[in-house]
């Protein structure tokens, strides 16, 4: 089985979320099951590193269609980790900082789905089934359909379409269908939903597979509330539809090895998180007290993170012997509100604004709780990687956090977890946390318990293997 996963991001290349995790591990995971998986993106040159331009060569170069136009494309081939993974070149397109957020990103994304198709003849691999990802490459599936499935190369390739977040579809103006797009007006009907283009509504109509990133999430998306318009064509094609959990890369988050945390521990040996926590302390400004609860925050400081809740009753959550250290950025509301509780309460908040994986490794490893109350989460990798480092989670029971946490008040549960998006609900979750932590004994093992739990890729890589079968053998 040969697969080609598809994705405008993906770890060590380019990052900007949870995706470029999923793309670098995910593959990995596949691999190590025998499945010929490789990988291709966009070769954004201001972003890719010296490093991985090292260890890149050059396959060839082609000329790609964008409606009535024809562009350079050059293929480059880097193999990391035992995956081969394809970057595809274009200056005026991807030579820019950053990854998102351009006045033509449907054009370059229209671009990088038809060279991802274009590309196949010249690099000595035919795959049974390409992953598509996210409204980036949401047209991989419509150009398969439309302008390739007569050649014979192309005639018995599947493809799957996940839905990483339903919120950014790809809504564009119709005047962007055959300019831009390059379709006629016979397609018009396939991207067309509620008064506009929407890529991602055309990926849903032309894959053979649409998956989430949760059980949990696929279910919330057939809802107006979480669907952001789609459940009426995804309540159409739930015959298409399923929900695999993401994993997290145990490599790169293992407290056993990890080189960005202050000192290693594990399961076995987890006396040295204290000495994590004291350095965290230290290094936040906050005093260091090995017996007042840390809660750690690393997130986009928006407000679907639950951010709002948290600001309602923050300083309610002071009056209690803790601290908390966040680290992220986001919006202004959120931004100017934590550094304003930063100077006021200087003994109990630590506050880093920005992109930092060191400290959030730093804050994963030394805190003792993390916060994490989404009003929305498809998957969450936060959490997750909290468990790993026997930190413990607070989740709203929503997406993948329902999936992935269970709540400790039966005893068997790996975290705390609250279902109405409410600030005092979350209040009295926190309340709960902080009284198991004061049960040392406890505490300890439930923490333990967290740090065993089996979030690595390998059930999900499975899981999407046996999803390839069946449409490959249908």
């Amino acid at each position: 089985m040969k697969v080609l996963f598809a994705s405008s991001e993906a770890y060590p290349f380019a990052m900007s979320g949870g995706l470029a995790d999923v793309a670098g591990a995910l593959p990995k995971a596949l691999r190590k099951r025998l499945v010929g998986c490789r990988v291709v993106l966009p070769y954004y040159e201001n972003v890719v590193s010296e490093e991985m331009r090292q260890k890149m060569t050059f396959v060839c170069n082609i000329t790609v269609p964008v409606a009535w136009r024809r562009q350079y494309c050059g293929i480059f081939e880097a193999h990391i980790d035992g995956v081969i993974y394809y970057l595809i070149d274009n200056q005026y397109y991807f030579k820019r900082d950053g990854l998102y957020g351009h006045f033509d990103d449907a054009e370059r994304f229209a671009f990088f789905s038809r060279a991802v198709l274009e590309m196949i003849p010249h690099i000595g691999f035919t795959p049974d089934v390409i992953h598509c990802n996210d409204w980036q490459t949401a047209l991989i599936p419509i150009y398969l359909n439309a302008y390739y499935k007569s050649q014979e190369l192309y005639s018995n390739i599947k493809s799957v379409f996940t839905i990483h977040n339903i919120q950014y579809q790809g809504k564009y103006g119709h005047e962007l269908t055959g300019d831009v797009l390059g379709f006629g007006h016979e397609y018009e009907g396939l991207l067309e939903y509620d008064g506009c283009v929407n890529l991602m509504k055309g990926a849903i109509q032309s894959s053979d597979k649409i998956t989430t990133v949760s059980p949990t999430y696929s279910r919330e998306i057939l809802d107006p509330f979480y669907s952001h318009g789609l459940d009426g064509i995804l309540r159409e094609y739930t015959y298409k539809l399923t929900g695999i959990v993401n994993g997290i890369d145990c490599e790169v988050y293992n407290p056993e090895t990890d080189p960005l945390i202050y000192k290693n521990f594990s399961a076995d040996d987890v006396a040295p998180k204290e000495y994590n926590k004291q350095k965290l302390q230290e290094e936040l400004g906050l005093p260091q007290k090995a017996d007042v609860p840390v809660i750690g925050i690393v997130t986009r400081l928006v407000k679907h993170k639950g951010l709002d809740l948290v600001k309602h009753v923050f300083e309610d959550m002071l009056k209690a012997d803790l601290q908390f250290a966040i680290l992220g950025s986001g919006e202004w509301e959120f931004e100017t509100f934590f550094h304003e509780m930063a100077e006021k309460y200087p003994d109990k908040v630590g506050l880093k604004l920005g992109f930092n994986p060191q400290l959030a490794h730093r804050i994963y490893a030394g805190a003792d709780i993390f916060l994490m109350p989404s009003l929305s989460e498809p998957c969450g990798l936060a959490q997750m990687v909290a468990l790993r480092y026997g930190t413990i989670p607070i989740v709203r029971e929503t997406g993948g956090l329902n999936d992935t946490i269970s709540d400790s008040g039966d005893g068997q549960g790996n975290g705390f977890t609250f279902k109405s998006y409410n600030a005092h609900d979350m209040l009295e979750t926190v309340w709960r946390s902080l009284a198991g932590y004061a049960d040392k004994e406890g505490w300890a093992v439930l923490r333990d318990r967290a740090m065993r739990c089996d979030n690595s890729w390998g059930a999900s890589a499975n899981a999407y293997i046996k999803l390839y079968k069946e449409i490959i053998n249908n």
